[in-house]
């Protein structure tokens, strides 16, 4: 179960690293605002996700100690 949640939370924290790459990218090209308004929205979604999975991993393995 922890290595699981531990590999779900790099999965999820990568995924934010592509969605703010996909975003930098958008607006550097002078894309479409909307995307880029989405594609915000998702990265703070996902933040919010990965705090929480990492919130959840430390609680489980008792935060290092």
């Amino acid at each position: 179960m922890n290595s699981f949640l531990t590999g779900l939370t790099l999965l999820v924290m990568g995924l934010v690293v592509i969605v703010l790459i996909r975003g930098l990218v958008n607006m550097a090209k002078g894309g479409n605002g909307n995307r880029s308004n989405k594609l915000m929205q998702m990265r703070v979604l996902l933040q919010a996700v990965a705090v929480a999975l990492i919130m959840l991993v430390l609680w489980i393995t008792g935060g290092g100690r």
